[in-house]
Formats: C-alpha cells, sequence, structure tokens
C-alpha cells in the first residue's frame, strides 16, 4: 500500500540550531578544521549541481509541453547506464560515493542508491520557469532510517533519501557575508553556483511539514515530507507544489529551475542505508 502526501506549510527551524551547532563545533580546536569543512558541504552541493553540465544561456521555458521532464528510469533496463541526461554528483575526492544503479522492483526499472559513509548524487539540468507546471510528483523507498542523523545538525546531517531542486536568483540582493561565500566559492571552482537549493528529505525524528535551514546556510532550505521508520520498506507516493514549497521555505519568489537531483547520502553519520527512486513528473497546478 502507497501512503501519499500532499504539502502543508510547517513550523522553521533556523538560527538558534545553526549557531548551536557552530558553538559547539567550535569548542574543540582539533574540530575547527572538520566543522569549516562541512559548513562548506551545501555550498559543495550548489556548485556540484552544476559542475558536470550547466544549462545552456536561454530564456526559461514558459510552458507545460517545455516543463523539465526528468529521464523515466522506468524507460531504463535493469543493470544498464542509467538514462540520458542523468550526471553523477561529487562533493569531493575525499568522500565514498552514493552507488546508484538500475534495478527491477515489482515489474518496474527503478533507481537504487547504496551508501555505506557515503555521499553523491544524481542531477539533471534544465532552465525552467516553474510557475507554468509547479507541481512534482514522485515515489521512493528505503531500506531503513540512518541510525543517529539529524538534520538540524551539521555533524548528524544524513537521509535516506532526498530530492534536490536548484534555483537561480538575484545574488546582489543577499547579506554580504553570503555574497561573499558565493564570490570566494564561484572564483575557486571557476562556475556560478545556484541562487538556492530546495530539498524534500525524509528525516529520522522531525514532524512532516517541518521547513529547516541548513545548519550552516540560509541558501539550502528542507522541507520533510517522509518522518522515523513509519513506511520504511514502502513506497511512498508524494505531490508538491514547488512553487509554493520555495515561497514558504525562502520567503520570496523563485527564480527559474536550473537542476533537479536526487540524493542519498549517509558521510557524516558513517551508517549505511539503501533507498529506490521512481519517475519524476511535473504537471500544472490545480488552480
Amino acid at each position: 500500500m502507497e501512503a501519499r502526501t500532499q504539502g502543508t506549510p510547517g513550523c522553521i527551524i533556523g538560527k538558534a540550531m545553526k549557531c548551536s551547532a557552530r558553538r559547539t563545533e567550535g569548542t574543540r580546536p582539533s574540530a575547527r578544521r572538520p566543522g569549516l569543512l562541512r559548513a562548506f558541504r551545501p555550498f559543495l552541493l550548489m556548485f556540484a549541481l552544476c559542475a558536470v553540465v550547466s544549462p545552456p544561456p536561454t530564456a526559461a521555458q514558459p510552458s507545460l509541453e517545455a516543463a523539465p521532464l526528468p529521464a523515466p528510469f522506468s524507460a531504463g533496463k535493469a543493470g544498464a547506464d542509467l538514462p540520458p541526461g542523468w550526471e553523477p554528483i561529487k562533493f569531493s575526492d575525499r568522500k565514498t560515493p552514493t552507488v546508484y544503479t538500475l534495478v527491477e522492483d515489482d515489474g518496474v526499472v527503478v533507481l537504487h542508491a547504496k551508501a555505506v559513509a557515503a555521499a553523491s548524487g544524481l542531477a539533471q539540468f534544465t532552465v525552467f520557469d516553474v510557475r507554468s507546471a509547479p507541481i512534482v510528483e514522485w515515489r521512493w523507498k528505503a531500506s531503513g532510517l540512518v541510525d543517529g542523523a539529524d538534520n538540524r545538525v551539521a555533524a548528524k546531517e544524513d537521509a535516506p533519501a532526498r530530492l534536490v531542486f536548484a534555483f537561480d536568483g538575484d545574488k546582489a540582493q543577499l547579506p554580504l557575508v553570503e555574497r561573499a561565500v558565493f564570490y570566494i566559492t564561484e572564483k575557486l571552482s571557476g562556475r556560478q553556483l545556484p541562487y538556492a537549493l530546495l530539498q524534500y528529505v525524509w528525516a529520522s525524528k522531525l514532524p512532516i511539514g517541518t521547513v529547516l535551514e541548513h545548519p550552516y546556510t540560509r541558501r539550502v532550505r528542507m522541507i520533510v515530507v517522509a518522518s522515523g521508520a513509519s513506511g520504511i520498506g514502502k513506497w511512498q507516493s508524494f505531490s508538491r507544489n514547488v512553487y509554493d514549497d520555495y515561497r514558504h521555505a525562502f520567503g520570496e519568489e523563485p527564480g527559474d529551475l536550473t537542476g533537479i537531483g536526487v540524493l542519498t547520502d549517509t558521510d557524516n553519520t558513517g551508517g549505511s542505508v539503501e533507498a529506490w527512486y521512481g519517475d519524476i513528473r511535473f504537471r500544472p497546478g490545480d488552480r
């Protein structure tokens, strides 16, 4: 039996937790360097989402016919290469990558992810005005929770399953510190970063509907769409309004959608988990 959820606004966990994590990691000199590396992980993710393929500098596609249609996993063959357009996303050469393969599940080909103290993702790239087709639908399944994971704490920030959406925006309006981080990271990488990332995550304990700022950057927001052990080992189906969720999470209008990704990660906790992802589809809103 599949569980289906429709997103509703929830609470926002933000600066207090972020500051607490910083103080904890800053109390020991030996923890400062790992803490600094973890601080840049969200920006590495943002860089990774545009590091493999950069979308052409064209105007955003306004119509449903031109909506981003991520290549369906179901069109592939078990054991074969990933469908065209899906690109591996590495965070660092020092991190063990999550293994993504096509497998058959109940007669349908899906994406299988296996992370053993690992973190990497898959992404497709686009330039699309999400307002014309704001509803994203997908399904996923997980073998279990990530032991010790807590998305409020950078050192424990792992999840069995996530969908990640990258957005463009006006970086000139950001606070000076955030503009400086973008500037430095882009100079080092030679590529522009997405303005913001919106993630749908499976959390261990946080209530469904919770919206979190990442512990180290406000440019990454996470919305909890699944929580706890309920539904483990079963397919869960979701329908979310990405446009409304972005406005709720960031308090502003979204720019163009520039990337779509999946991510299963256990690198912070050192745990092991498996996840399965079905096809990702966009459709117009109901209003």
